[in-house]
């Protein structure tokens, strides 16, 4: 039952990670659908976690809020719950966001802790997949930010073109500037949750697999860096304070920093050997 629960428990951190990015683009752009879905994600991790909830009371008899582990585990199906009724009821916003973003992080640290690794014959594989899940929404990260990147360089391309007045027949399968201004914010809404959620896992497998590391690690803060500035990118552009050209010039340097974290951050790491 411990193996299977371990499983159940993997497929809620996807559904609950996918959910996360579907709540921060409605939460930036309040878009209904991105909302639904992230509603009935959430919704999903939270009827599994009660079925696991009741099945823990049959077989213990009790209710499960006596250990560390078992704590943490309602203490998350707490702020779901919390959620879902501020979704539903009140219809707030940033607090459903910030409340999901908690509970996805003490719903990872529950399900690899090292106590519940140790109960589970599949723990070392759970180590594996935890370390696959950080790699794999890393590199989804990277692929959005470099459709952004992309989009900048076209902004660039037309742009200059269109102020050239050299516009062309060729030239007109591209999309226009405001569409590759969207591009460049809609790679981005999309990147910088995933890139949170890999730092997250990230965090979790390195307490769980290293016997020593630090949060200073030079790939650790390159990431958390290129978190801050992406956000500061996508506060500037909603402000108005960061328009055009100079948006475009954002991402094209934003993006040479994140290659720059990716390649020289690896090298200089204590632990991330992957280069």
């Amino acid at each position: 039952m411990a193996d299977s629960l371990a499983r159940l428990h993997e497929v809620m951190i996807v559904l609950y990670a996918v959910s996360l990015i579907f709540y921060f683009i409605d939460y930036l752009n309040k878009d209904q659908t991105a909302r639904r879905i992230a509603f009935w994600l959430v919704s999903a991790v939270w009827i599994m976690q009660t079925i696991v909830l009741g099945l823990l009371v049959i077989v213990t008899g009790s209710f499960p809020v006596l250990s560390l582990s078992q704590g943490i585990y309602f203490y998350v199906w707490v702020l779901i719950s919390l959620s879902i009724i501020l979704h539903c009821i009140v219809r707030v916003d940033l607090p459903v966001f910030f409340l999901n973003i908690i509970g996805f992080i003490f719903l990872t640290i529950h399900t690899f802790a090292p106590a519940q690794l140790e109960q589970s014959s599949i723990g070392e594989s759970l180590v594996s997949e935890l370390l696959f899940f950080h790699i794999t929404f890393a590199i989804l990260s990277y692929a959005a930010f470099s459709l952004s990147f992309v989009f900048s360089l076209l902004y660039q391309i037309l742009y200059y073109f269109l102020k050239k007045k050299k516009w062309t027949k060729q030239w007109g399968r591209l999309p226009s500037l405001s569409q590759t201004e969207k591009g460049m914010t809609g790679a981005m809404l999309v990147g910088i949750p995933m890139l949170g959620i890999s730092l997250i896992l990230g965090l979790q497998w390195a307490y769980v697999s290293l016997d020593e590391y630090t949060v200073l690690d030079p790939k650790i803060v390159g990431s958390i860096l290129m978190v801050f500035i992406y956000c500061l990118l996508l506060t500037l552009v909603r402000k108005g304070k960061l328009v055009g050209v100079n948006y475009a010039w954002g991402h094209i340097y934003a993006f040479l920093l994140l290659l720059a974290n990716f390649f020289l951050g690896s090298r200089l790491s204590y632990f991330h050997f992957w280069y």
